[in-house]
Protein backbone atom coordinates (compact mmCIF):
# COMPACT_ATOMS: atom_id res chain seq x y z
CA UNK A 1 0.00 0.00 0.00
CA UNK A 2 1.05 3.69 -0.68
CA UNK A 3 0.96 6.72 0.70
CA UNK A 4 -1.39 7.81 -1.71
CA UNK A 5 -3.85 4.98 -1.49
CA UNK A 6 -4.43 6.55 2.64
CA UNK A 7 -7.19 8.75 1.37
CA UNK A 8 -9.38 5.88 -0.06
CA UNK A 9 -8.72 3.43 2.77
CA UNK A 10 -9.46 6.69 5.70
CA UNK A 11 -12.75 7.33 3.72
CA UNK A 12 -13.66 3.63 4.30
CA UNK A 13 -12.39 3.51 8.11
CA UNK A 14 -14.56 6.54 8.52
CA UNK A 15 -17.60 4.85 6.49
CA UNK A 16 -17.19 2.22 8.98
CA UNK A 17 -17.40 4.32 11.68
CA UNK A 18 -20.52 5.96 9.95
CA UNK A 19 -22.23 2.34 10.35
CA UNK A 20 -21.27 1.64 13.77
CA UNK A 21 -22.22 4.82 15.04
CA UNK A 22 -25.43 4.73 13.96
CA UNK A 23 -25.70 0.68 15.26
CA UNK A 24 -24.68 1.08 18.23
CA UNK A 25 -27.22 3.86 18.54
CA UNK A 26 -29.67 1.97 17.04
CA UNK A 27 -29.25 -1.04 19.38
CA UNK A 28 -29.04 0.70 22.65
CA UNK A 29 -32.09 2.80 22.02
CA UNK A 30 -33.57 -0.87 21.74
CA UNK A 31 -32.09 -1.90 24.85
CA UNK A 32 -29.58 -4.29 23.10
CA UNK A 33 -26.55 -3.31 25.77
CA UNK A 34 -24.22 -6.13 24.78
CA UNK A 35 -24.53 -5.00 20.70
CA UNK A 36 -24.31 -1.36 21.20
CA UNK A 37 -21.21 -2.26 23.43
CA UNK A 38 -19.69 -4.52 19.95
CA UNK A 39 -20.98 -1.25 17.96
CA UNK A 40 -19.42 1.11 19.43
CA UNK A 41 -15.79 -0.34 20.27
CA UNK A 42 -15.72 -0.99 16.60
CA UNK A 43 -16.62 2.59 15.53
CA UNK A 44 -13.69 3.40 18.43
CA UNK A 45 -11.11 1.30 16.60
CA UNK A 46 -12.57 2.42 12.89
CA UNK A 47 -12.25 5.88 14.19
CA UNK A 48 -8.58 5.56 15.91
CA UNK A 49 -6.98 3.80 12.71
CA UNK A 50 -8.38 6.70 10.97
CA UNK A 51 -6.95 9.09 12.81
CA UNK A 52 -3.56 7.26 12.58
CA UNK A 53 -3.91 7.31 8.82
CA UNK A 54 -4.67 10.66 8.35
CA UNK A 55 -1.84 11.95 10.00
CA UNK A 56 0.55 9.87 8.27
CA UNK A 57 -1.32 10.78 4.98
CA UNK A 58 -1.04 14.52 6.04
CA UNK A 59 2.66 14.10 7.41
CA UNK A 60 3.97 12.85 4.70
CA UNK A 61 1.72 14.77 1.98
CA UNK A 62 0.40 18.01 3.11
CA UNK A 63 -2.83 19.85 2.90
CA UNK A 64 -4.88 18.78 -0.30
CA UNK A 65 -8.16 20.93 0.04
CA UNK A 66 -7.65 24.40 -1.77
CA UNK A 67 -8.22 25.74 -5.20
CA UNK A 68 -12.20 25.39 -5.36
CA UNK A 69 -14.08 28.37 -6.33
CA UNK A 70 -17.78 29.49 -7.44
CA UNK A 71 -20.06 26.85 -6.30
CA UNK A 72 -18.26 23.69 -4.90
CA UNK A 73 -16.13 26.18 -2.88
CA UNK A 74 -19.37 27.52 -1.37
CA UNK A 75 -20.48 24.15 0.01
CA UNK A 76 -17.02 22.59 0.53
CA UNK A 77 -15.43 24.92 2.91
CA UNK A 78 -17.95 25.32 4.99
CA UNK A 79 -18.72 21.80 5.70
CA UNK A 80 -14.86 21.42 5.71
CA UNK A 81 -14.59 23.95 8.46
CA UNK A 82 -17.46 22.69 10.26
CA UNK A 83 -15.68 19.16 10.10
CA UNK A 84 -12.50 19.81 11.08
CA UNK A 85 -13.82 22.36 14.23
CA UNK A 86 -16.02 19.34 15.48
CA UNK A 87 -13.20 16.60 14.89
CA UNK A 88 -11.24 18.09 17.29
CA UNK A 89 -14.44 18.67 19.89
CA UNK A 90 -15.02 14.92 18.52
CA UNK A 91 -11.71 13.05 20.40
CA UNK A 92 -12.21 14.34 24.08
CA UNK A 93 -16.26 14.21 24.01
CA UNK A 94 -15.24 10.25 22.98
CA UNK A 95 -12.89 9.58 25.95
CA UNK A 96 -15.28 12.40 28.33
CA UNK A 97 -17.83 9.30 27.77
CA UNK A 98 -16.17 6.40 27.81
CA UNK A 99 -14.92 7.01 31.20
CA UNK A 100 -18.16 7.27 33.44
CA UNK A 101 -18.39 3.68 30.98
CA UNK A 102 -15.30 2.28 33.49
CA UNK A 103 -16.85 3.12 36.47
CA UNK A 104 -20.52 1.96 35.67
CA UNK A 105 -21.68 5.24 35.67
CA UNK A 106 -24.79 4.93 32.66
CA UNK A 107 -26.60 7.83 33.63
CA UNK A 108 -23.89 10.26 33.46
CA UNK A 109 -22.61 8.12 30.26
CA UNK A 110 -26.12 8.94 28.63
CA UNK A 111 -25.68 12.31 29.43
CA UNK A 112 -22.51 13.17 27.96
CA UNK A 113 -23.01 10.45 24.83
CA UNK A 114 -26.48 12.62 23.81
CA UNK A 115 -23.96 15.40 22.69
CA UNK A 116 -20.70 12.95 21.74
CA UNK A 117 -23.04 10.64 19.15
CA UNK A 118 -24.46 13.16 16.98
CA UNK A 119 -21.62 15.33 16.82
CA UNK A 120 -19.34 11.83 16.46
CA UNK A 121 -21.88 11.07 13.67
CA UNK A 122 -21.83 14.27 11.41
CA UNK A 123 -17.80 14.11 11.56
CA UNK A 124 -17.54 11.16 10.42
CA UNK A 125 -20.05 11.98 7.27
CA UNK A 126 -18.56 14.68 6.30
CA UNK A 127 -15.23 12.94 6.17
CA UNK A 128 -16.83 10.46 3.43
CA UNK A 129 -18.36 13.41 1.47
CA UNK A 130 -14.86 15.40 1.94
CA UNK A 131 -13.21 12.36 0.27
CA UNK A 132 -15.44 11.71 -2.16
CA UNK A 133 -15.08 15.83 -3.37
CA UNK A 134 -12.14 16.24 -2.71
CA UNK A 135 -10.32 12.82 -4.33
CA UNK A 136 -13.68 11.57 -6.39
CA UNK A 137 -16.00 14.20 -7.48
CA UNK A 138 -14.20 17.59 -7.94
CA UNK A 139 -10.44 17.04 -7.74
CA UNK A 140 -8.77 20.61 -7.39
CA UNK A 141 -6.35 21.15 -10.37
CA UNK A 142 -3.17 20.97 -7.91
CA UNK A 143 -4.61 17.55 -6.89
CA UNK A 144 -5.25 16.38 -10.51
CA UNK A 145 -1.70 17.38 -11.41
CA UNK A 146 -0.40 15.10 -8.26
CA UNK A 147 -1.66 11.87 -9.81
Amino acid sequence: MAISDLPAVNASLNAISTIFISLGWWFIRRGFWRQHIACMITALVSSALFLTGYLVYHAHVGEKSSGYTGLIAWFYFPMLASHILLAFVTLPLVILTLIPVFRRRWDRHRRIAKWTMPIWLYVSVTGVLVYFILYQWFPPASLALGR
